[in-house]
């Protein structure tokens, strides 16, 4: 049962991070406008792809979680 008690706060800490970053990432104004994100407009569709954008954040994320292990 320790395991799971570990597992159920890990990922609340987990949303919380998520709601921040989702709360606070509308306020930064170049995420999601970096060169290297896809962006194709015809007249009835229109497709967006943040490559860069998703890049840099799980670069992000990968050195947070890392230094939280160590």
């Amino acid at each position: 049962m320790a395991s799971l008690g570990k597992a159920l706060i890990f990922f609340g800490i987990l949303l919380v991070v998520l709601g921040f970053i989702f709360s606070v990432g509308v306020k930064i104004p170049w995420l999601g406008q970096l060169p290297g994100d896809i962006t194709i407009r015809r007249e009835s569709f229109s497709f967006y792809f943040p490559l860069t954008s998703c890049l840099l954040l799980s670069l992000i994320i990968t050195l947070v979680l890392y230094l939280f292990r160590r």
